[in-house]
């Protein structure tokens, strides 16, 4: 049994970013799954649960807005958070020193609606008879109550997620006329398929070791209506 979900979700800004601009940063016109994915990961998450975007509904008219902002060149090392702990130096970054400007092309005033199902990965269970039914109630009952342990956002952290509602259903009817039709997307990024497969490397879960190495998925999808049917491109992807 498939436990699925209905989501609306609405934001200022949004940044889905094409991986093809090395320097600046450019969004893809709607949402990847994987920054949906993320986005519900945010509200509740554990390793035996996995979640699968099924349809993605596009209700606003896509708008774009170029913005410049002020950015780090670079960030913390590991190791200088790693050396403050023992009582040596001082991870700092000088911004003053450190600043540059990046252009970002960004959508504006969004609103999606997510369709996405839940399945079992047989990670790390709690319980020996632990079963889907329960991660079902505890996401039902943290989207009921608008709860979730980190802020979701839409791609970017500073683009946050301004609501997010429950629904029984989603309404293409509330789709704005604009995004009639049938419109080619072009080649999308899926997802990154990582090479642990959600496994740590160093088979220790008390402490985990996860690999860094991912491939980049990607998919073909046609926006019908404004409407984008992931399950149907799911099986074409490619990695």
């Amino acid at each position: 049994m498939a436990y699925g979900f209905q989501i609306m979700v609405e934001g200022d800004y949004a940044c889905f970013s094409r991986p093809e601009m090395k320097v600046e940063r450019v969004s893809y016109d709607v949402p990847t799954p994987s920054a949906l994915e993320g986005l519900i990961k945010s509200i509740y998450w554990k390793p035996p649960v996995r979640y699968r975007i099924d349809k993605i509904f596009v209700y606003h008219p896509i708008q774009f807005l170029n913005v410049r902002r002020n950015e780090c060149k670079s960030k913390v090392s590991y190791t200088a958070v790693r050396a403050q702990m023992k009582g040596n130096g001082s991870p700092v970054i000088y911004t003053s020193e450190d600043r540059t400007q990046r252009a970002s092309m960004i959508l504006k005033h969004v609103k999606y609606g997510i369709a996405f199902h839940m399945e079992m990965t047989g990670l790390k269970a709690d319980h020996p008879d632990e079963c889907e039914a329960k991660h079902y109630n505890i996401l039902l009952r943290r989207l009921r109550n608008g709860q979730c342990f980190c802020q979701p956002c839409l791609g970017c952290r500073e683009f946050p997620v301004k609501k997010i509602t429950l629904v029984d259903e989603l309404h293409p009817e509330e789709i704005s006329p604009e995004l009639k039709g049938d419109i080619d997307l072009g080649y999308m990024l899926y997802g990154m398929r990582f090479h642990d497969g959600g496994k740590p490397i160093n088979g220790d879960w008390e402490h985990p070791q996860f690999s860094d190495k991912a491939d980049a998925v990607y998919y073909r999808p046609h926006m019908i209506d404004g409407i984008i049917d992931v399950k149907k491109y799911r099986e074409g992807i490619i990695c």
